[in-house]
């Protein structure tokens, strides 16, 4: 049976477990020279219809790392763009491709092209979630704090496609997770349910950044106005003002505590240049991971 990529919600502990140990592999590998081309003479097709710097680099990287090729397909540039309806172009890649990686807006039309297609398919990015980032977010946790279960993650900001998946993410690892966003920017209701189905590790949505930072052993933070949210940036300055990743804010922070930011980073909004700059390390290791995760996640679903 065809296996997919589409929402960490889909996935068990025990199959992001198999990725983040085959992306350690995955790293290993390349750090030491030792090949792994799994992937000999398969092809990946991207459809691009929100841009990308690292998703396409990091998946375009490491299909060739894997011995396969990628194809970018934009909307601009293909009839994805031009209203050919998404069953048709899932039937038609499927002809010619292995797989199907594709970042876009809505998470129906990953859903759907899942549906038709008879070959992986695997979520990018929508605006409902951001599996890939995730599992790399989760792999430079695991590097650093070597047991996740039990340790605190806090995300603050806006209650995006990130929110999302770290809510699902941290607390399928048995993560304790807390969240602060403003009024009216909380993470999706589905999302929600989920949590309050979660018994093994404790969920806590707040207001105030201050009180989710207590304690934290990993604090996230993404930009306030996504893609696609560019029309609402000053609305929602004025929304997020005090949910800054700051030197107060770390201080309440355990003693070790790393940070993590999917980038591109807003310096002075959602984190100060100095508290990005002191966790530059682990948040530039976290960039690199999107290639290790994706890789596993491309060898497990594409073999």
């Amino acid at each position: 049976m065809k296996k997919d990529l589409l929402k960490l919600l889909d996935l068990s502990k025990e199959e992001i477990i198999e990725i983040l140990d085959t992306a350690d592999q995955m790293k290993y590998d390349l750090k030491n020279g030792r090949p792994h081309n799994v992937l000999q003479g398969k092809t990946l097709a991207m459809i691009f219809s929100k841009n990308s710097t690292r998703t396409r680099v990091s998946f375009e990287t490491g299909m060739y790392q894997l011995g396969g090729h990628a194809l970018f397909l934009s909307s601009s540039h293909s009839q994805v763009g031009r209203g050919e309806p998404v069953e048709d172009t899932a039937r038609v890649l499927s002809r010619y491709c292995d797989g199907i990686m594709i970042r876009t807006f809505d998470q129906e039309e990953v859903e759907k092209l899942a549906e038709y297609a008879s070959i992986p398919v695997i979520n990018g990015l929508t605006d409902f979630c951001h599996p890939c980032q995730v599992l790399a977010d989760l792999m430079t946790m695991r590097e650093r704090m070597t047991v996740l279960e039990g340790a605190k993650l806090c995300y603050i900001g806006d209650g995006n496609n990130m929110a999302n998946s770290l809510i699902v993410g941290g607390l399928k690892m048995g993560m304790d997770v807390s969240v602060a966003c403003p009024e009216g920017y909380d993470p999706d209701p589905e999302v929600l349910d989920f949590a309050e189905t979660v018994t093994d590790a404790k969920f806590e949505l707040c207001r105030d950044p201050k009180e989710a930072a207590k304690g934290a052993n990993c604090i996230v933070t993404d930009v306030w106005a996504s893609m696609g949210q560019e029309g609402e940036a000053e609305k929602r300055k004025i929304a997020f003002k005090g949910y800054c990743v700051d030197d107060d804010l770390m201080a309440l922070a355990a003693k070790d505590c790393m940070v993590q930011h999917c980038l591109p980073a807003h310096r002075g909004e959602e984190i100060t240049a100095e508290v990005f700059e002191a966790h530059a390390d682990e948040i530039f290791d976290e960039a690199e991971n999107r290639l290790h995760a994706q890789k596993a996640v491309m060898a497990l679903l594409m073999k």
